[in-house]
């Protein structure tokens, strides 16, 4: 399994102009599908007036989850080549989306997929990519007596404590990078009453 994947920093613009035609580019990063359709619908809100809203997107560390968008070009023309750029670049979690504006003069075929990849390529190139950990979350139960033992352990594995709450008994809800999920739960395994991991 996967323990590290590759994204962007934050959202980075492009632009690539062919014969009158502008095609603006906008990659940026994205958790999920909802998030996807959400800044889609942004986009074509706010670039009403284009032509076509194309777009392709990558999600999961492993992956797998992904979608192309040609919105009414020639079908392979558009989303395709978007998705070309996020896969050259070994990218996911990442949504690219490329706004044309016709300027009157038919591209074809070719021009139409040298277009769309350099305006997504455009954008891709200024931005800054990071490596980023997978996690799952952890939530774990124990008494007070053990609480120093809990802190030195989600200290050690580079654990994000999201929530905690010290009442009764405690309980600390956290996220771990995948590669130290089972060190963690073997430090703690002993200490503490229950282990969720989700």
């Amino acid at each position: 399994m996967t323990e590290t994947y590759l994204t962007i920093q934050k959202q980075i613009n492009g632009i690539y102009k062919e014969k009158g035609s502008k095609f603006l580019s906008f990659a940026l990063p994205v958790k999920d599908v909802e998030e996807v359709k959400m800044q889609l619908a942004a986009y074509k809100k706010e670039y009403h007036d284009a032509r076509h809203v194309c777009y392709a997107y990558m999600l999961g560390a492993e992956r797998e989850d992904y979608r192309v968008n040609d919105d009414g070009e020639p079908s392979g023309t558009a989303g395709r080549p978007i998705l070309g750029q996020i896969n050259s670049r070994g990218l996911t979690n990442v949504l690219v989306v490329v706004v044309r504006y016709f300027g009157g003069v038919l591209l074809g075929t070719g021009g139409l997929i040298t277009a769309y990849k350099a305006a997504a390529s455009d954008a891709l190139e200024q931005a800054e990519i990071v490596e980023k950990t997978v996690d799952c979350n952890i939530e774990v139960f124990f008494e007070y007596p053990s609480m120093k033992i809990v802190m030195s352990a989600i200290k050690e594995c580079q654990a994000q404590i999201i929530r905690q709450d010290f009442n009764e008994s405690c309980c600390i809800k956290m996220t771990v990078p995948l590669a130290n999920k089972s060190t963690l739960c073997d430090k703690l395994e002993k200490v503490v009453k229950r282990i969720i991991i989700s």
